[in-house]
């Protein structure tokens, strides 16, 4: 599991339904929810 920081509950929290995306830049990252609040979370993860 990943963890992420969410911005709503300010603490943080393993992402919930991650999902592995490259953004443009060719760098990866995670995106997923808030397990508490249901928010988007995102973490990048680096070019590795």
């Amino acid at each position: 599991m990943v963890e992420g920081r969410c911005m709503k509950c300010k603490k943080p929290v393993q992402i919930k339904d991650g999902k592995e995306v490259t953004m443009k830049n060719g760098m990866k990252a995670m995106k997923g929810t808030c397990p508490k609040c249901s928010t988007k979370v995102f973490r990048i993860l680096g070019k590795a």
